[in-house]
């Protein structure tokens, strides 16, 4: 599976941003999908997931409450809805896949990674 993340920019604090997360492959649907972030010199850190189905998803306690992760099958994309951004949201925001179909864990492994987009928060 071959992802691609996009809709990263400069945001000031307490804005909005939707991120985007494409694949070309039909199968795109089978598969559920992660965001993950990083931040200069820190360790990347998972944001969030949803289920290849859509109707579960799971976040990471630090962002929880302010964003959103759905998906659109028929599009092969997935997006996160960020809002009430800070600064120490700036980050590379990556999505990434597991290698397995119609499989979805909590500290499930992903195998599958996109080039990542920037997003900055100033204050």
């Amino acid at each position: 599976v071959q992802l691609q993340a996009s809709g990263g920019g400069l945001v000031q604090a307490g804005g909005s941003l939707r991120l985007s997360c494409a694949a070309s492959e039909r199968t795109f649907g089978d598969y559920s999908v992660g965001w993950f972030r990083q931040a200069p010199g820190k360790e990347r850190e998972f944001v969030g997931a949803i289920t290849y189905t859509g109707r579960t998803t799971g976040y990471a306690d630090s962002v929880k409450g302010r964003i959103a992760i759905s998906r659109d099958n028929a599009k092969n994309v997935v997006y996160l809805q960020m809002s009430s951004l800070k600064p120490e949201d700036t980050a590379v925001y990556f999505c990434a896949a597991p290698a397995a179909r119609y499989y979805y864990a909590e500290n499930m492994p992903f195998d599958f990674w996109g080039q990542g987009t920037q997003v900055t928060v100033s204050s």
